[in-house]
């Protein structure tokens, strides 16, 4: 006889609803994408100079909001100027001049490029920033307001301001050959950035980078037009391949000249960062090797292009990217964060390298600097410190000293603090709470509230949303998280059908205390309320728990996953109340890797799978991402073997769905491709469905109207 509760499972919390099932309205298929559990977000804020004011843009138009009273006052009308629409903007320094983005054409996920316009608020004209009819990428002001900068076909230029003048600063870009002040496409896809060149402090100066690919191979891909198919060429440089040599660059615009910086002979290496310091003559700059193992600090005199490394920092697995680097107004000194203790904290530095202190200290991990305010010497960040589960926010001294927790209830905070520390905007959540954002004064205390959602949590009362229950589950010597959703009307004396939900990947999460809206986790409500427990487990390697817990992946990627999915799995199938022979698991990019994996290793516990958009082999994949788990496949070719899917589907029984996009630049259509081929090879019958044209995120038009149903109709259907 199976068990009520498997003694492996504790339960930590379920809360109660308000209203009893029966009375609440049933989760339908629109709700998926009407937006009735959507909150309201105070998105994009931008603080300005006097911390009493920050500005948002509706898209029409730009308006100033005193955040104390809610005052507010319009200070651009696109209207006004031939119906000019605003999809960027950024003051200069004076906050007179304000850099419009309009016509934005997206290229890949971060980069685009539009068309830029100059509003001056005291003469109250708008001019085109440069004279050329074609679009221009990552136009910027500089300190002054007096010139801007930009991309345009891989070259860099800048515009004087005052005159109007237009300059060139590179000549040699070429397309899918040579690249300056824009990301190749792995560095904006893996680094996070798509603009690749950064103003001095006095914006005198221009540093950047440029990209020679010449050597990296091209992937292919079919865009299927109304007659003939075209092609989309772009340099993707896959494990173990080549990748484009980097090298960067300081343009003086007083001289005209540009000097190129000294990082060393190896050319088979990342630069992840550059960062200006406070002195308009040092530039920082990071640097790894490629196995992103070591990753060295690097000052840079502009003027001569040499350098002295100042920090270096080594692992036996990887080092993470961040953005945790601030250089402080005294510049005798920095902050940056570190995980060298194994959890992530925040380091204070003399500017030749030598270490004052580590500031915060404990089995947590700081995930993310908010500021220094220098005057009172308080640093602001939000760490796990309370739960893996949860994000708050904290203020210490920089000595270490007078920690103190600036959120009390349990959950999710975010925040966004003004330059001049006066005010901060919190956006506080919880699983079952819609984000209540407030407005406080640097200290903390309350002002006012921005916006609190009453609306949501009339509608959550209204309709069966149902809560998570959290979960601790001992599986594979190891204490993972877990959430589970129940059908409304829920009763442990009836067995219900399973569908887990998994991504898995290195640092990742999907077991928190966020407030969770959006399509997905619309359509896990959707099926909660037709009859399907809901289940994700964040298995080892996920992050948030230290460097021990998340590390234990490295080499070995949808090893150790796998073996703790089906595990939880087989506990859950224990369980009184759950059908053993109903068991599900779907995913979308890594997570449509993890499920592949689990139905075929899996194939005594699970009947069903979706994989959206997977990885198939880590060989498709591009280089840095995968190389930084897993190295290359020359050097580690058992792990790139032990984790493939393809490796596996012969042991596939159940149904499986595949879902792709051919237009997927990240994770190739090639991947589905070749799992298809095995597929067939084995005799294992399945289904799939292509998107043509489609990315990675697979969305356009109908699209995911039509993703929705289709994942709908299979698990109604097969599980």
């Amino acid at each position: 006889m199976r068990k009520t509760l498997h003694l492996c499972i504790a339960l930590v919390f379920c809360a109660s609803i308000s209203l009893s099932a029966q009375d609440r309205k049933p989760i339908e298929f629109d709700h998926i994408f009407d937006g009735t559990f959507s909150p309201t977000t105070i998105n994009n804020v931008r603080w300005m100079n006097d911390g009493r004011f920050y500005s948002a843009s509706d898209g029409q138009t730009i308006t100033r909001f005193n955040i104390t009273n809610g005052e507010s006052e319009v200070i651009f009308d696109g209207s006004n100027f031939e119906d000019l629409q605003v999809q960027g903007y950024e003051f200069s320094a004076d906050e007179n001049l304000i850099l419009i983005e309009t016509d934005v054409e997206q290229l890949w996920r971060r980069s685009t490029k539009a068309n830029y316009f100059i509003y001056n608020r005291s003469e109250n004209t708008v001019q085109k920033l440069t004279e050329s009819d074609e679009k221009q990428q990552y136009a910027e002001l500089n300190a002054d307001g007096d010139r801007a900068a930009f991309v345009q076909n891989n070259n860099l230029y800048w515009v004087d301001l005052t005159t109007g003048e237009e300059f060139q600063i590179t000549e040699d870009g070429e397309f899918n050959s040579i690249i300056n002040g824009a990301a190749d496409w792995v560095y904006e896809e893996e680094f996070g950035f798509a603009k690749a060149w950064f103003w001095s402090p006095r914006g005198d100066k221009i540093a950047f980078y440029r990209f020679d690919e010449s050597n990296v191979k091209q992937f292919t891909m079919e865009t299927w037009g109304e007659l003939y198919p075209e092609e989309v060429r772009f340099k993707y440089p896959k494990a173990g391949e080549e990748n484009a040599i980097v090298s960067i660059h300081v343009f003086d615009i007083t001289t005209g000249e540009t000097i190129t910086m000294d990082i060393g002979e190896e050319t088979d290496q990342y630069i992840p960062r550059i960062n200006w310091t406070k002195n308009n003559n040092l530039l920082a700059i990071r640097r790894m090797n490629r196995l992103q193992n070591k990753e060295e600090l690097l000052f840079a005199d502009v003027s001569t292009g040499e350098t002295n490394v100042m920090l270096t920092e080594e692992s036996e697995t990887w080092l993470d990217v961040h953005d945790d680097l601030m250089f402080l107004d005294n510049g005798k000194q920095f902050l940056t964060t570190s995980s060298r203790t194994g959890y992530n904290h925040v380091y204070l530095y003399k500017m030749d390298g030598e270490e004052i202190r580590q500031i915060t200290k404990g089995e947590y991990d700081v995930t993310e600097i908010i500021g220094f305010d220098e005057r009172r010497h308080n640093l602001y960040y939000v760490s796990t410190e309370v739960s893996p589960l949860e994000r708050h926010f904290y203020r210490i001294r920089v000595d270490g000293r007078r920690k103190r927790a600036m959120t009390e209830e349990n959950g999710w905070y975010s925040i966004n603090m003004s330059g001049d520390f006066k005010y901060y905007i919190q956006s506080y959540s919880d699983y079952n709470k819609p984000p209540v954002i407030t407005l406080h004064e640097g200290g903390g205390k309350q002002v006012r509230v921005l916006e609190d959602n009453a609306d949501v949590v009339e509608n959550m009362n209204e309709f069966a949303l149902q809560t998570k229950e959290f979960l601790v589950m001992d599986v594979n010597s190891e204490q993972l998280n877990a959430y589970m959703i129940t059908p409304p009307d829920f009763d442990e004396n009836q067995e219900y059908p399973v569908l887990m939900y998994v991504y898995g990947g290195p640092g990742s999460q999907t077991v928190t205390r966020a407030f969770e809206y959006g399509q997905r986790p619309m359509w896990h409500q959707y099926l909660a309320n037709q009859g399907y427990i809901i289940v994700s487990v964040d298995n080892r390697g996920t992050g948030a728990r230290g460097e021990a817990f998340k590390n234990q992946t490295y080499l070995q990627l949808g090893v150790l996953e796998t073996e703790d999915q089906v595990e939880a799995a087989r506990q859950i199938a224990d369980l009184a109340y759950v059908d053993a022979d109903r068991i599900g698991i779907w995913g979308w990019s890594y997570g449509g890797f993890m499920s592949t994996n689990a139905l075929a290793q899996g194939n005594d516990v699970f009947s069903t799978a979706i994989a959206v958009a997977p990885v198939t082999h880590w060989k498709y994949y591009d280089t840095i991402y995968t190389e930084r788990f897993m190295r290359t496949p020359q050097t580690n070719p058992e792990g790139y073997e032990a984790g493939s899917p393809i490796n596996y589907v012969d042991q596939i029984t159940g149904e499986y769905l595949l879902i792709h996009g051919t237009g997927d630049d990240n994770v190739h259509y090639q991947n589905a491709v070749i799992l298809v081929e095995e597929l067939i090879k084995h005799d294992i019958q399945f289904e799939t469905m292509y998107y043509p044209n489609r990315n990675h995120g697979i969305y356009g038009g109908n699209t995911r109207r039509h993703l929705w149903k289709l994942m709908s109709d299979f698990i109604l259907e097969k599980l």
